[in-house]
């Protein structure tokens, strides 16, 4: 069918130019944000975002007072080009053509929308109009939500004010830009401004549609033992999503995005990142439209959510942040990493110095008392460890944890196993004296508090405390079940024994596990409840215990989030300890993650969970590449070749940790892509830089590869590991060759700056 002008129109133009308040100069002279009448800027120092109001003056016009993106990319001053769109033949109206800032629901866009909300009448239509702006200096924190941070002179925050003059509904769109780190960051606020109910039933935290162009998406998935797996694919017409149901953000796949031009690589071609600062279930969306936009949503999982507001009631959605990079995956990586360390991860010890540690885990899982327990922290303490830490299996009276079918919940120690409590344990082993260290050992504990076992003494006393739906049978995993963290009964208990464990003995790191998923919620809504009520505990808690490491753990990293970092600069990264499997694993965590952000540990061999057999050089080496460096074994089973290398192990970690937690990552040979994974950290000032460089199977009668370094100053001379010296442009442009023996050998290559 041909459209009142025929074949022949069709081209029509939407954008109309418009002047600039701050036109002069470069990109780098503008202000973060810039708002001229109803057009917005907002510039980092590598990236511009443009949108604008529609100008439309008939009300009865489909786009009048709608939000439309001009830019997101490299920067731009100054007039940028009219968008053609073709003319609306066929079913697809004019809004289904633009590039719409907050798409609403009901209204002849067919792509997903940003907001779904049914009113007391039953309707799902919503029109959202422009209405005014401010601009705040600085970054307002979000109610009971955790969220980036910053001064006046780190972020600037522009709020957008919506509204649907039809069904009394306001939503606040809050854009932050951390210009340093070509950083937006994006939340929104939805109010009830009528007379009666309405259900928010799904909102995104950010919706973006990108102009026609192709692209790929980059996502992490797995599961249990194999998170955090990359996975690449074309970004086709119609609609690719992925998310959580889990109650949690999961190891299934996590909150994290990114789409890149098909030519992209690590280290060039433009990439766009976000990460969506939530713990619990979400969803996100990507399509590609039938006009070829894409469309990329995140926020939370609509079958999660359901979220009631009565007149004057606020529901805040989480904050996804979006980064851009014209400098490859790799600088979209080290954009969000910088940001999490100065300014998501509250922690001082975020970029602070961490302690080796020990835990009893994988040394004795739960086969232990009182004078086993003192035997593992001596011959810790022997070895080099700074840290003991035990693991599972400590607490329990009438339903003592002697495995995994008790006591979760009764977190009183065991009288058995501890006669004395944990009081003189605690002050036993923390008179001990590391070796090769100037400290005594220090102590660290496991817990699992949102969680409880049906033979225990608290489910006894509380057993509506779970969750659960009325009479359906309550699904028990890894015999346990959930506490219902969204009643503030069930928060209190939890932060009331915490504070008493951490106040009863000198206690400076928590092991903070969770090894299930939610089952029989009550209500879509309880989830999204449970959220606030976890985060209320996090949030008293490191305020309370602010010298106290807290580790997150979810069965390994089924919650490594930017909800989680927020409270704890650490996550357990998988229980899956193979070094082998922990290259693919650390590396693709990193993608929107720091490696500071990570613990990792050498572990026996064969491995518990593979019974693979890797050198412990190869498994320190890869273990060394997370923020916190640990063992999980029992040191009486450490063999002699392996014990005379620990030392030596251990001081190269302890050598390398600052840039760990500081410096920039550079992954120059991923695994899925090469059998020689290389990985570059240098210092924040340039100084130094360490090399890990692996080898995952022999060589055999071949030439060797060349690694090539990236990131380094290209005129500035380097001495390699103290001998020769290289230029930067050298070893940039040339490399460095390396042999091997066999399987699974490895390199740690120390430059400093001359």
């Amino acid at each position: 069918m041909k459209g009142k002008l025929g074949l022949l129109a069709s081209l029509v133009l939407v954008c109309n130019y418009f002047p600039v308040a701050t036109a002069q100069g470069s990109p780098n002279s503008k202000n973060a944000v810039v708002v001229d009448g109803t057009n917005f800027e907002l510039h980092g120092d590598h990236v511009s975002y443009r949108f604008h109001v529609d100008d439309s003056t008939d009300d009865d016009h489909p786009l009048a007072g709608d939000l439309l993106l001009d830019h997101f990319g490299g920067s731009v001053f100054g007039p940028i080009p009219t968008e053609l769109v073709p003319s609306t033949n066929g079913w697809v109206g004019m809004q289904g053509r633009v590039r719409r800032e907050f798409p609403d629901q009901g209204r002849g866009d067919f792509r997903i929308p940003a907001i779904r909300i049914r009113q007391s009448e039953g309707y799902t239509v919503t029109r959202l109009q422009y209405q005014s702006n401010t601009v705040v200096p600085g970054k307002p924190a979000l109610p009971g939500l955790p969220a980036t941070f910053g001064s006046e002179e780190d972020v600037t925050t522009l709020v957008v004010h919506l509204y649907d003059k039809y069904s009394d509904i306001a939503v606040d769109l809050s854009y932050s830009v951390f210009p340093k780190y070509d950083a937006i960051v994006r939340s929104v606020n939805v109010t009830n401004k009528g007379d009666g109910d309405i259900t928010v039933e799904s909102l995104a935290s950010l919706s973006v549609d990108l102009p026609y162009q192709d692209l790929d998406m980059i996502s992490l998935r797995g599961d249990w033992a194999r998170e955090a797996r990359r996975e690449r694919k074309r970004v086709d017409y119609g609609v690719q999503s992925f998310g959580s149901v889990t109650g949690y953000s999961s190891a299934l796949h996590n909150p994290f995005l990114a789409l890149v031009d098909p030519s992209t690589t690590e280290s060039q071609g433009e990439a766009w990142g976000f990460s969506l600062v939530y713990s619990g279930s979400f969803e996100v969306n990507v399509e590609k439209g039938s006009q070829g936009l894409t469309r990329a949503t995140l926020g939370f999982n609509p079958k999660h959510l359901s979220w009631k507001l009565g007149p004057g009631e606020t529901l805040t959605s989480p904050e996804c942040v979006s980064v851009y990079s014209k400098d490859g995956v790799g600088g979209m990586s080290r954009s969000l990493h910088r940001l999490y360390r100065k300014h998501l991860m509250k922690s001082k010890f975020a970029t602070e110095d961490r302690p080796v540690m020990l835990n009893s885990w994988e040394a004795l899982y739960f086969d232990y008392d009182q004078s086993t327990i003192n035997r593992v922290a001596e011959e810790a303490a022997a070895i080099g460890a700074q840290l003991f830490t035990l693991d599972d299996g400590w607490f329990g009276v009438d339903y003592p944890r002697t495995d995994d079918d008790a006591g979760l919940g009764d977190w009183v120690p065991n009288p058995a196993r501890f006669p004395d409590g944990l009081g003189p344990l605690v002050e036993n082993i923390t008179d001990l004296k590391a070796v090769n260290s100037s400290t005594n050992l220090r102590f660290g504990i496991w817990v699992e508090p949102e969680m409880v076992n049906p033979n225990s003494s608290l489910y006894r006393e509380h057993p509506d405390w779970v969750l659960h739906a009325g009479s359906y049978p309550r699904t028990e995993t890894r015999n346990q079940l959930v506490l219902n963290l969204a009643l503030p009964e069930v928060q209190d208990f939890i932060i009331d024994f915490m504070s008493e464990i951490l106040n009863s003995a000198d206690i400076t790191y928590v092991k903070y596990d969770n090894n299930r998923g939610m089952h029989e919620i009550s209500s879509p809504s309880n989830a999204h409840a449970y959220m606030l009520g976890i985060y209320r505990v996090l949030d008293t808690l490191t305020a309370k215990f602010p010298n106290v490491l807290f580790e997150g753990c979810a069965s390994g990293g089924a919650r490594f989030d930017p909800g989680i970092l927020s409270n704890f600069p650490q996550i357990w990264t998988s229980d899956n300890t193979d070094a082998v499997d922990r290259i693919f694993i650390q590396l693709g965590t990193s993608l929107a993650y720091p490696a500071s952000a990570m613990g990792a540990q050498i572990s026996s061999v064969p491995n518990h969970q593979t019974g693979r057999s890797v050198p412990v050089t190869f498994r320190g080496h890869v273990a060394m590449m997370g923020g916190m460096f640990g063992l999980s074994l029992d040191p009486a089973a450490i063999p002699e070749h392996e014990q005379a290398a620990l030392p030596e192990l251990i001081a190269l970690a302890e050598k390398v940790r600052p840039l760990i937690l500081k410096g920039d990552m550079w992954r120059l040979n991923l695994p899925e892509e090469s059998n020689w994974p290389a990985i570059l950290f240098i210092s924040e000032d340039g100084s130094q830089a360490v090399l890990f460089y692996f080898q995952l199977n022999p060589n055999v009668n071949h030439a060797l590869p060349w690694v090539k370094l990236q990131g380094l100053d290209s005129q500035a001379m380097y001495s390699v590991d103290g001998n020769q010296t290289y230029s930067g442009a050298t070893l940039m442009n040339v490399g460095l060759q390396y042999e091997f023996d066999g399987s699974y050998g490895s390199k740690v290559v120390w430059f400093e700056k001359q």
